[in-house]
Formats: structure tokens, C-alpha cells, sequence
């Protein structure tokens, strides 16, 4: 059996199954995520929320997903068929295979690629292209105008996280996510983490994370009245489905990196304490807690104070913090917290 998994065919096996481990967690935890995502919000509007459909109502999710699949896929008459059913299928999958570089242990990833920042935002940057495409195949006003609205916006946010990012690139001196984690390793635990150094970006990084993931406060493309519903409107059944999922899967993305690039990945959080997967997994559910809560609480933005903030407050703020990390880096200010291979952190 060992000689096998050395030829060809057993090397495909294998990437097979790592593949479909990797799609199967992301999977399971889209169920919980919304899920989740519906409790919290009925708890802050103190209702119930889910809770016929299994033991505490965990099974609504499943529910609501066969509801979808069994439902008639309805394609306007004047619509571009091809890529009326390519935008949905574009979104969702692009959102998967970005999962492809993210490690969730030392070691637990798909593809430990040296550019795997370069790879995530290269994915997510396709991704305007399945609300680009969605909008245009069906051949109304409304979506459109909502698809194009969608595009600036998420093309706004992208610049500001991909700054965010660089800041993190100069105190490693690394894109591969297992260096930025094992760089933040160290006896403080918890104060280690580039959390500290970096701790005004933090903020800037989940704000955008919002909006570049359409979340509340700034889900203006699929919500305001005059764009009914935005580039989803003329979608149903599985396709509108595909869309859903992958804003999820999108979302729990950024959860993620969040936890990778601020936080510590894998790292425990005490001295002492055995680093591993649970940590992981922990902070990314406090994330996307705080995902929720924000949906939960805070009104709604008007478009242009969305694209006033993201060009004129979060792109100066974040451009000049690059440049401050970059000389900190280099002339080792601040005990050289900011140049950590330098230290061999």
C-alpha cells in the first residue's frame, strides 16, 4: 500500500481525498455558519430563531438547502442562458479553491505555496466577476445597476486589505501563511501575535472585510429598495443558492485570515498551553460571531459614505501605515517587533 501512494495514481488518490477533506470542512461549517449566523441575530431581537427542524433546529439549514435544490430553476426569457448559470457556479467556486493555501494546523494545508497571499487575492479578485456576470446575463436594469454597484465596491475594499496585508508581509518577510504564523510564536503567547504591532489595522481589516464580503452595514448591492435585491434578483432555487453559499464561504474566508494574519492561527493564546487545530477553529468562530453581531446592531450605510470611507479614509490610513512599517522594519524601531525575521521570530 506504501508503494502505491509513491506511483502517480496513488499521488492522485491522495490530493483527491485532501481535496475533498478540505471542501467537506468547508461544507459543514457553511451549515453552522448560518446557522449561527440566524441565532445570533435572533437573540439580539430576542426571538428564538431556528428551532423545529432537529435537535435545537440544527438541521433548518439542511432543510432550507433541499428547498432550494427541489425548486424549479426559473431563467428569465431574454436572458443569456450560458452565463446566467455560469455567475452562480463562478462565485461559488472561486470562493472554494482560495481554501486551497489556507493551513489550519502546521502543516494541515492543501497547497503550501511560498505566494500564498499572491494566490488569495488573485481568487478574490475573480470573484467580482461572478456579480459582474450574474448582473449582465439577466438582461435587466436592476440587477445591473446592482452588479456595478457591487464591482466598485468590492474593488474599493480590495485595495485597502491588500495594504493592510503588505504591512504583515514586511514584518515576516514572507507570503506563506505557516511563516506569518510560526512569526508570531513566542513565550508571550497572546502578545506575540501581530495583533499588537499592527493592532489600528486590525480594525480597518475587519471593516473592509465587511464590506468586500457584502455584509451588513454595507450590503448596499443586495439590499437598497431601488435596486430590488440587486444582481440576485432575477436568481432562485440553485443558482440563488450557489450565491448564498459562496458569500458564506467568502466570509468565513475572511475569518481566516484574520485569524492567520493578527491572531496567531494555530497558536495557543497562554504559554504552556498545546498549540493545535481547536484554536483555529475557535477563533474563527469568534469572528464570525463578531460577523454576526455587527449585522445584528448597526444600521445601514448610504453608497456614497461606503465609497467615501473605503477611498478617502481606509486607503490614505492604510498607505501611510505601509510606509511606517516598511522604515520600522528596516531601521529596527520599537525593539524590531515590526522586522521579525530579523529576530528569527
Amino acid at each position: 500500500m506504501a508503494d502505491f501512494f509513491n506511483t502517480p495514481g496513488g499521488i492522485a488518490v491522495l490530493i483527491l481525498a485532501q481535496v475533498l477533506a478540505v471542501v467537506a470542512f468547508v461544507m459543514v461549517s457553511l451549515l453552522f455558519l448560518v446557522y449561527g449566523d440566524r441565532k445570533i441575530w435572533a437573540a439580539v431581537q430576542m426571538r428564538r430563531g431556528p428551532n423545529v427542524v432537529g435537535a435545537f433546529g440544527l438541521l433548518q439549514t439542511v432543510a432550507d438547502a433541499l428547498k432550494y435544490v427541489v425548486k424549479e430553476v426559473v431563467i428569465p426569457a431574454g436572458a443569456d442562458r450560458a452565463v446566467f448559470i455560469l455567475a452562480p457556479l463562478t462565485s461559488f467556486v472561486l470562493a472554494m479553491i482560495a481554501w486551497a493555501v489556507i493551513p489550519l494546523n502546521d502543516g494541515w494545508v492543501l497547497s503550501d505555496l511560498n505566494v500564498a497571499i499572491l494566490y488569495v487575492f488573485a481568487v478574490s479578485s475573480l470573484e467580482v466577476y461572478g456579480v459582474i456576470m450574474g448582473g449582465w446575463a439577466s438582461n435587466s436594469k436592476y440587477p445591473f445597476l446592482g452588479s456595478l454597484r457591487s464591482a466598485a465596491q468590492m474593488i474599493s475594499y480590495e485595495v485597502s486589505i491588500g495594504l493592510i496585508i503588505i504591512g504583515v508581509i514586511l514584518s515576516t518577510g514572507s507570503m506563506n501563511f505557516g511563516d506569518i504564523v510560526r512569526a508570531q510564536d513566542g513565550d508571550l503567547g497572546l502578545l506575540n501575535w501581530y495583533w499588537l504591532p499592527h493592532f489600528p489595522m486590525v480594525f480597518l481589516f475587519f471593516i473592509s472585510a465587511l464590506a468586500e464580503t457584502n455584509r451588513p452595514p454595507f450590503d448596499l448591492p443586495e439590499a437598497e429598495s431601488e435596486l430590488v435585491a440587486g444582481y440576485q434578483v432575477e436568481y432562485s432555487a440553485t443558482p440563488f443558492l450557489l450565491f448564498m453559499a459562496g458569500e458564506y464561504i467568502a466570509i468565513f474566508l475572511m475569518c481566516a485570515l484574520m485569524s492567520l494574519l493578527f491572531f496567531g492561527g494555530w497558536l495557543s493564546p497562554i504559554p504552556g498551553l498545546p498549540d493545535g487545530v481547536l484554536w483555529m477553529i475557535g477563533k474563527m468562530a469568534f469572528f464570525f460571531f463578531l460577523f454576526a453581531m455587527v449585522k445584528a446592531i448597526t444600521p445601514r450605510y448610504r453608497y456614497d459614505q461606503l465609497m467615501r470611507l473605503g477611498w478617502k479614509v481606509f486607503l490614505p490610513f492604510s498607505l501611510v501605515w505601509v510606509v511606517f512599517v516598511a522604515f520600522a522594519a528596516k531601521f529596527d524601531w520599537f525593539w524590531g517587533i515590526y522586522a521579525r525575521w530579523a529576530m528569527g521570530g
